[in-house]
């Protein structure tokens, strides 16, 4: 991809590199930011996960036994919060923190303060969530979308309550998330090597440019809906509330045109991380390199256009259900040929299967299966008879969590090297990705079952006839939550004891591998200068990935 002159560039003293205490300070440096964001996030994942197994041990039996009902409502709510909000979002954005300057040879973010204060809001954010749990009437209960009327139900009847919590939790993220997207996209859009033209990119950054840019042009939508709620719930305002002439319908509007998005924000991310680590492990060239750049503004473009699917069952006229079935539809396009281009990278090709690939393969089998229900729901008849039902749940979770999360897993085995300098216990890896491949299939395929069986969603007591599709939910929700114990302590011992990492343990041609590991201060002794394409993988007399894990 680059000059040979620059294979030693980077190569840096170990006082240049960050230590253990800059990790837990203020710093402008991109790469603890980075840093920083994934470790915050992954215990924000940890908690989250806590919630969902609590609410899968409520539905082992038919009747609400464990937990009561308000307390129901609030683990739910705050698990999809959780999961979305302070996980998958920022966990990108970490990720993308970490690599973007190092993929597009530049030496930090562009706004280095801002990048700070980006990550800096979000600790507080979270922890004011979770501390609602403490509040007397417990944390909000109308779900992580609080549509009105439920959401102004103040049940509590005092100012500070759950959902004046959630509210202001979720705009404070929002700022986050924005002051991070103005940050990506100067950075990338001015800050490349040079050489780098925007088809010389890493998909990896096309992806976070593409999300970025929806970031920016849908979270406004989300941000206003929610002060006007505030208003609602707080000081007596009536923008949502029907029985003052107000609209609920109107929120509805405001919160998919960010939300449906958002799924994108997550997924494009997990999209080009599959586009870094399939050509690096079957030794081949990206399928189609320009049609994968091109589709991920696609998705991007076409995303915006979709989001009143989600109100089929809304009073929506029936014009209106047909465009945005058939826009819904046309979603399927760009991400089917994202879908092919994989294909057809790793068809021919050598394939190493190593803990980074097999994550990065069972991410994209698992988004075809969501994908496809993605498309059955985006059809007007079938939503309306699964409408509010576990199919909608299962699909979902197939998308975000089976998708996006082994996404993220891929890459921190991919990444793990570069970022820390040592190499991970592949053994633990392998065992990491079975149980989490297994029980995530457990626990989100019969969630479909469920769904067209007519079992509803976000209820704590069920019809008997539910119950065993609910124990094989409940059974593989637990195996996935023991599934996340190997790879801590493979994590952990490795960056203990593992052993030192080369520069380029993959043999892999992005810039991110032509420094030292972990990268310098200031990433590259000399700004790179790049005169090719990327995903250069033609000399197979390189040592494969395997040799490497056996050095």
């Amino acid at each position: 991809m680059t000059n040979n002159s620059i294979e030693d560039m980077g190569r840096a003293s170990e006082s240049e590199k960050p230590n253990w205490r800059d990790y837990l300070g203020f710093s402008k440096d991109h790469k603890v930011i980075g840093v920083q964001y994934m470790v915050t996030t992954f215990i924000f994942f940890l908690f989250g996960g806590l919630l969902a197994m609590i609410i899968r041990g409520e539905l082992v039996t038919p009747e609400s036994n464990l937990v009561d009902r308000s307390l129901y409502n609030g683990l739910f709510t705050l698990h999809g919060t959780v999961m979305i909000f302070l996980w998958i979002i920022p966990f990108m954005a970490g990720l993308a923190n970490y690599l973007v300057p190092l993929m597009i040879g530049a030496r930090d973010m562009a706004f280095p303060l801002l990048n700070a204060i980006a990550f800096w809001i979000i600790p507080p954010a979270g922890i004011l969530l979770l501390s609602s749990f403490l509040l007397p009437g417990g944390p909000a209960q109308a779900g992580w979308w609080s549509y009105p009327p439920i959401s102004l139900q103040n049940l509590s009847d005092k100012l500070v309550n759950g959902q004046f919590i959630w509210i202001l939790s979720v705009i404070l993220l929002g700022i986050s998330s924005i002051l991070g997207g103005i940050n990506f996209i100067t950075t990338i859009v001015w800050m490349r090597a040079p050489g780098m033209t925007f088809f010389r990119m890493p998909i990896f950054v096309w992806t976070v440019l593409s999300a970025q840019m929806l970031q920016l042009f849908c979270l406004p939508s989300l941000t206003g809906a929610l002060i006007l709620l505030f208003f609602d719930l707080s000081f007596g305002t009536n923008f949502f509330k029907s029985s003052q002439n107000g609209d609920p319908i109107i929120y509805q509007h405001l919160f998919w045109f960010y939300s449906h998005p958002a799924v994108y924000v997550m997924a494009l991310p997990a999209f080009g991380i599959f586009s870094e680590i399939l050509p690096a492990f079957s030794r081949n060239p990206l399928f189609g390199y320009r049609s994968v750049a091109i589709a991920s503004f696609g998705i991007a473009i076409v995303s915006t256009f979709v989001w009143v699917h989600h109100m089929f069952t809304s009073a929506t006229p029936d014009w209106m259900r047909i465009l945005f079935m058939a826009s819904s539809m046309l979603v399927a396009i760009p991400t089917g040929v994202k879908v092919f281009a994989w294909t057809a990278t790793v068809w021919n090709g050598r394939l190493h299967l190593l803990t980074p690939v097999l994550f990065a393969l069972g991410g994209v089998v698992m988004f075809i299966f969501g994908g496809v229900t993605g498309v059955m729901l985006s059809s007007v008849p079938f939503d309306i008879h699964v409408n509010n039902t576990y199919f909608v749940v299962g699909h979902f979770h197939y998308v975000v969590h089976n998708t996006i999360t082994m996404a993220i897993f891929a890459a921190i085995y991919f990444w793990f090297p570069k970022i820390t300098g040592k190499m991970y216990a592949e053994g633990w890896g392998k065992v990491h990705f079975l149980l989490t491949f297994i029980g995530a299939n457990l626990t989100f395929f019969p969630m479909h079952a469920l769904g067209l069986q007519g079992m509803l969603r976000r209820v704590s007591s069920y019809d008997p006839r539910y119950q065993g599709w609910n124990v094989i939910v409940s059974v593989g929700a637990f195996l996935l939550g023991m599934a996340t114990l190997p790879f801590i302590a493979n994590m952990i011992s490795s960056l203990l004891q593992g052993s030192k990492a080369s520069d380029n343990p993959w043999h892999a041609t992005g810039l991110e591998w032509k420094t030292s590991s972990p990268p310098p201060k200031e990433n590259f002794e000399e700004i790179p200068v790049v005169n090719e394409p990327p995903y250069h993988y033609n000399d197979r007399s390189e040592p494969t990935p395997e040799a490497v894990i056996q050095e």
